[in-house]
């Protein structure tokens, strides 16, 4: 009997996925005008301990530096760990932010994901990802002081390296600021829908990953057959407030360009990962826990017990916000960012223990942000009145 033909199947994913693009295409003034590109002041590759060659990206201030001067008069530098299945591009616009208010910048493609190299998979697991922050610490800014930023898995790899340098952190680690992410990593792979499916996407996901990556030909038609449908899951778990079709396809372009067989090796070593005992280091380094109260990854729950281990972190939950914050409110976190350094520098200024702060919980929302979206819906619905 002949195979029936899958172009019926093809269209009906094509036309839902123009019918998404049309409702969303109000959306596009809400996110950054200047769209996601960056050239950086240099690239490099750093080699890892086991041969991975990690692409590298240092941002030059764009003027002197506006900060309180730390250790010797020195700015610290301010280094960007990007999560799971994505890329240095999800910071770039933190980046463009603070160059402009004279820091220093690195960031990177951790092992496996953007243009740096394949590792072994074996070699796929959160323990190596804090040796290759080590790694790219060592290459790009071997003194002075350093700010670190993670995303998701991210903030695991400045947790690991932490618990692995724990003099380092305190002789140099200015301030910390971990996004959207856990120190313990079970829940991460529930997304948002219980223990069950954890377990089931820890013990089945890997293997389904794995078999996926064997036909990334007919998996990379499917995308752009339909890529609408494919946009709205990805929606769905990255953000929860309106977004332009842009950033929604450059979040879907990061995780799907990553490679199943990369996502498949770190899943269990996330699911598994308990990094708490790593935490201690981080007591007296001004430290910002940031969630998104919509975040369907990584709740504010899954960041409590980061904030119970370090005396004076605060925890600052966002609003309308899911789990990718840096693109979906990009301002806001460039804010928090500059805040924590300058508290940091301040308390090293006046002397005061950071152990010895209380610690903060504060819920804030992106007003400007709420403002531009409803500009936009207002401006939509004024085209379907004259249409």
């Amino acid at each position: 009997m002949p195979r029936r033909p899958s172009r019926p199947l093809g269209a009906a994913a094509s036309a839902v996925g123009e019918r998404f693009r049309v409702a969303r295409g109000g959306f596009r003034s809400v996110d950054a005008p200047d769209g996601w590109a960056h050239v950086p002041t240099e690239s490099l590759v750093v080699s890892t301990e086991d041969g991975v060659a990690l692409h590298v990206e240092i941002d030059a201030p764009e003027t002197a530096s506006r900060a309180r001067p730390h250790l010797g008069g020195r700015p610290p530098t301010v280094v960007l760990v990007h999560g799971f299945a994505l890329s240095m591009q999800s910071w770039v616009l933190q980046r463009r932010a603070l160059i402009h208010h004279g820091f220093r910048v690195v960031t990177y493609d951790q092992r496996g994901h953007g243009r740096s190299g394949q590792p072994d998979l074996d070699r796929c697991n959160v323990a190596q990802l804090g040796r290759d922050l080590s790694a790219v610490l060592d290459a790009t800014c071997p003194s002075g002081p350093v700010v670190l930023v993670g995303h998701s898995m991210g903030g695991m790899s400045i947790m690991s390296y932490a618990g692995q340098h724990p003099d380092l952190v305190r002789d140099r680690v200015l301030a910390v600021a971990l996004v959207s992410t856990s120190s313990g990593g079970a829940a991460m792979t529930e997304m948002g829908l219980g223990p069950a499916v954890g377990k089931l996407v820890g013990s089945v996901g890997p293997g389904v990953l794995t078999r996926l990556s064997r036909h990334s030909g007919p998996i990379g038609m499917l995308r752009k057959v339909g890529r609408g449908v494919q946009n709205a899951v990805v929606e769905r778990w990255a953000f929860d407030s309106p977004v332009s079709d842009d950033l929604v396809d450059l979040v879907a372009t990061m995780i799907f360009e990553t490679p199943f067989d990369v996502m498949a090796a770190f899943l269990p070593d996330i699911h598994a990962l308990d990094v708490n005992n790593d935490l201690a280091p981080l007591t007296g380094v001004e430290t910002l826990v940031m969630n998104g109260a919509g975040d369907l990854l990584t709740p504010p729950s899954h960041s409590e017990e980061i904030v119970r281990r370090i005396p004076g972190a605060e925890h600052v939950v966002v609003q309308d916000a899911g789990h990718i914050l840096m693109l979906e409110h990009p301002q806001l976190v460039t804010q928090q960012l500059l805040m924590l350094i300058s508290r940091a520098q301040r308390a090293v200024t006046e002397g005061v223990p950071v152990s010895s702060k209380p610690r903060v919980r504060r819920t804030i929302q992106d007003i400007s942000k709420k403002r531009r979206v409803a500009r936009a819906r207002a401006a939509r619905s004024r085209r379907g009145a004259a249409s």
